[in-house]
């Protein structure tokens, strides 16, 4: 039996989270915001602003991009995001399932020049996309379940 709620999709940068959640039917993935730090490590506040909207959106699972090397292996930030992981299951009490993310800069990117978002602002909605990508990506492997 699924849970009610929505899942929330995070792509977790140095200093950047972008930040997606789904419809209450879990379809589609939707960006809502990047949360900005001003330096790596300072999560207090990336944090509280998460579980603000798992309240808002009732969330009941979150999605966290797991980014590997290309051969597979996890190297810094890879280890960074399972740190981040157990932050987020120890503070919120979801279950925080990682996915990988490997290429979803790469498509969130081509989306954009797709959509000709011009190349100086591309990076203030990268993360977001990326976000997008990765929650759309869980989403669609529960549909075909």
């Amino acid at each position: 039996m699924e849970k009610e709620g929505r899942i929330m999709g995070l792509d977790f940068g140095r200093k950047t989270v972008g930040v997606a959640v789904s419809d209450p039917l879990k379809i589609t993935a939707q960006g809502i915001e990047i949360i900005r730090r001003k330096s790596e490590n300072k999560l207090r506040r990336t944090l509280a602003r998460i579980e603000e909207f798992i309240k808002e959106y009732n969330v009941t699972e979150i999605v966290l991009g797991f980014p590997k090397n290309m051969n597979a292996t996890v190297g810094e930030r890879g280890e960074k995001s399972l740190q981040f992981q157990e932050m987020l299951e120890r503070r919120t009490g979801l279950d925080v399932v990682m996915w990988d993310e490997r290429l979803t800069t790469v498509a969130a990117k081509k989306t954009m020049a797709e959509a000709k978002i011009p190349k100086k602002d591309r990076k203030d909605y990268v993360d977001e996309i990326a976000a997008v990508f990765i929650l759309q990506g869980y989403l669609d492997l529960l549909k075909n379940r």
